[in-house]
């Protein structure tokens, strides 16, 4: 059963977990449940969209996002697995881990305890089912997460013409780029271009750029066999050193260590 054609069943036992692990298609349009949602991604990079913000979500992560929170998902990969549990919420107030959106590297324990509810795929489980105790624990682990919480955030805009900056900088982002060159690419004073990012996207160009530059490394990261130093300079960064330490600045990780978790 795909998530985004049982979403009224998800929220048939408010008492329930709902768990799922599948094979996903590329994209659920924009959607929202009354349940918590816990989803492990293995393999590839899942994409989740709120409030005209994607957040970056590489394999061997997991997200969270409480009930009630529209949002849009897209997996960059075909073969992307994503088990998600959707939760009861009635005790989500004893911790302020389930009310916020959070980005957190899964530790093996929580991987292997996600794996194991596979045993009730597609199913709804409750105080009725044997074993409900473990998805219990399950949930009550996850606040110690909180220290891990990675926020690789890419905001977008439906204007016109930031479309365009953005949609010319999504090819070209390894190039030596300015602010200066986008300026006079798209006939605007750099002034107005600084505007323009603030006021779509409350970022600057360059914190733009440079978290663009590290969305498409952890694509080549876990898509390709490319060397670190050829994702490096494929992304605009003349040293290795620099792409690294801004790596590592974003993620909580180095590219060598996000590529074996893929």
């Amino acid at each position: 059963m795909r998530i985004i054609d049982s979403l009224e069943f998800i929220d048939s036992n408010e008492d329930g977990v709902f768990i799922t692990h599948e094979k996903s298609t590329k994209r659920y349009p924009l959607h929202q449940h009354q349940k918590g949602q816990l989803t492990y991604v293995e393999g590839g990079i899942t994409y989740v969209t709120i409030d005209s913000v994607t957040y970056v979500v590489p394999a061997k992560y997991f997200f969270w996002i409480p009930k009630g929170v529209p949002h849009i998902l897209r997996l960059s990969h075909s073969a992307t697995v994503l088990h998600s549990l959707y939760y009861y919420t009635h005790d989500d107030d004893k911790d302020p881990f389930y009310t916020k959106l959070g980005i957190y590297g899964a530790s093996d324990l929580l991987i292997e305890m996600i794996g194991y509810t596979a045993c009730w795929h597609d199913q709804m489980v409750d105080h009725n089912t044997p074993n409900f105790v473990f998805l219990q624990a399950l949930k009550n682990i996850l606040p110690t997460f909180i220290d891990k919480n990675m926020q690789l955030q890419l905001p977008f805009s439906d204007n016109p013409r930031m479309i365009k900056i953005t949609d010319y900088l999504d090819v070209h982002f390894g190039l030596p780029l300015t602010l200066t060159d986008i300026s006079s690419k798209f006939n605007m004073s750099e002034r107005s271009v600084s505007r323009l990012f603030q006021a779509e996207l409350q970022i600057s160009f360059l914190q733009y750029l440079k978290t663009l530059r590290i969305v498409k490394a952890i694509e080549l990261l876990m898509k390709t066999e490319r060397s670190v130093s050829e994702i490096a300079n494929a992304v605009g960064y003349v040293t290795l050193g620099s792409f690294s330490n801004t790596f590592y600045e974003f993620t909580g990780m180095r590219p060598l260590e996000m590529r074996r978790n893929r």
